[in-house]
């Protein structure tokens, strides 16, 4: 079920469904909700050597926002994310049918280049995966393959990578060092540096902070919503008070009775965590 705020006096009344996360606000910036969606599914199923995965899966996402997915596990979250931006393409025996579409183009259409895709949908993944080289060239690491750096334009990058991350002040002295030898909330955040270095225009975090601290976590839910001044971010969590904390609008996608992860609700962060239908799942 897809649908608005309930009214005040009664939290879990039924209302009339809506179509997309934009005609409900909350917290979004001004005007996104008057954007037509940046990201889109339509019918999406993904199967694997006969298991249905996600069925009947349609979402539209507005810009400049944080849209939550949560639900049990297996109930296909990080499938859904690698579908945005076809990570699922390279893996072995993976079927996508249905629509995926960003910004009003379908990902898989003829002739589409997934690796220019990739640059402009952005992924930070559960574990931090570093390379064991110097913190500076894993920044540039997926630049340097889009466009040839200067020396000037690359400590530039850097710079302004790590900054974004929120992790230059603890690290501009350190550059020459190897990551492995940062903490491992350091090194998420020097992940989503080098996502940023592409300059992506929707990030994907598939549970970021899961493996982290309480202050690692704090630090990068705080850069999920500067993020979201400029760019999209699609967030799996299975920390519903994260998704209270950070959120736009959430879905909870759920298994049904063959274990197929399906749309359970959708809806304004707000009203999300007013009414119970879905927090029932988790229990």
């Amino acid at each position: 079920m897809i649908r608005p705020a309930p009214p005040i006096d009664s939290p879990v009344a039924p209302v009339a469904p809506v179509k997309n996360s934009a005609d409900c606000v909350c917290r979004m910036p001004e005007n996104a909700a008057d954007a037509p969606p940046v990201l889109a599914t339509e019918g999406l199923g993904v199967s694997v050597g006969g298991r249905v995965i996600l069925r009947d899966v349609s979402l539209r996402i507005a810009p400049r926002q944080v849209y939550g997915l949560v639900g049990p596990s297996g109930a296909g979250k990080s499938t859904l994310l690698r579908a945005f931006n076809r990570l699922l393409d390279l893996q072995p025996g993976y079927k996508v049918r249905g629509r995926v579409l960003f910004k009003g183009r379908d990902v898989c259409a003829s002739g589409e280049d997934a690796d220019a895709l990739r640059r402009r949908i952005g992924m930070v993944f559960q574990q931090p995966a570093v390379f064991p080289t110097s913190i500076a060239a894993n920044v540039v690491f997926g630049a340097r393959h889009h466009a040839p750096l200067t020396k000037a334009a690359r400590a530039e990058l850097v710079e302004e990578s790590l900054r974004q991350a929120g992790l230059w002040n603890e690290v501009k002295d350190r550059l020459a060092e190897s990551a492995l030898r940062l903490s491992v909330g350091q090194q998420q955040r020097l992940c989503l540096a080098r996502t940023l270095a592409v300059d992506p225009e929707v990030v994907l975090m598939d549970e970021p902070t899961s493996a982290l601290d309480a202050r690692s976590t704090e630090l990068i839910e705080q850069l999920i919503l500067e993020l979201r001044r400029t760019r999209t971010v699609v967030l799996v969590t299975h920390n519903l008070e994260q998704a209270r904390r950070v959120t736009d609008w959430v879905t909870c996608l759920c298994p049904d009775a063959d274990s197929a992860g399906r749309v359970l609700d959708s809806a304004c962060c707000d009203a999300f965590f007013s009414n119970p239908a879905c927090l029932r799942a988790f229990v």
